[in-house]
């Protein structure tokens, strides 16, 4: 099985004062699974790399050391979406275009999606997306919504 990885969620991987639960979930998830990802994935990873090196929170060399951690992880850059559904996704639940690529991406490969960002959350439940949880499990879909797998 694969799962969509929002940038949140291997950000915080960086960082030892941002661990959080759900992120362990989806690192240990990588031991057996693939994670899928959008193309912006990979400027979204770097640029809060860069952000954080600015705030002196990284180095440098903390940060080429966590890409190439990051490059042996299996983590797959997908294709670029369709443009209408992208930005109908971030019409619908008033997300960024940024976010709207993980929803649509789950979408699109029936997978379900670990994140962190609380407006993205939302949106998943919306469209019956299944949330990877901090406890092992998916969380549960909202009451009437069809699985997806």
């Amino acid at each position: 099985m694969s799962f969509v990885l929002d940038a949140s969620i291997a950000a915080s991987w960086a960082f030892s004062d941002e661990s959080h639960p759900t992120a362990s979930r989806a690192l240990s998830l990588l031991r057996s699974e693939e994670a899928l990802v959008p193309p912006s994935w990979w400027f979204e990873i770097r640029n809060i790399l860069i952000v954080n090196e600015r705030r002196k929170r990284l180095t440098a060399a903390l940060t080429s050391d966590f890409l190439q951690k990051l490059s042996r992880l299996p983590i797959h850059i997908e294709p670029l979406p369709e443009n209408g559904d992208l930005l109908a996704l971030a019409r619908a639940h008033a997300l960024t275009v940024y976010d709207a690529a993980y929803l649509e991406l789950a979408k699109r490969s029936l997978s379900p999606l670990a994140t962190l960002d609380a407006d993205l959350i939302r949106a998943v439940r919306a469209e019956g997306i299944i949330l990877i949880a901090s406890d092992g499990r998916s969380a549960a879909k909202p009451p009437g919504k069809s699985g997806r797998r």
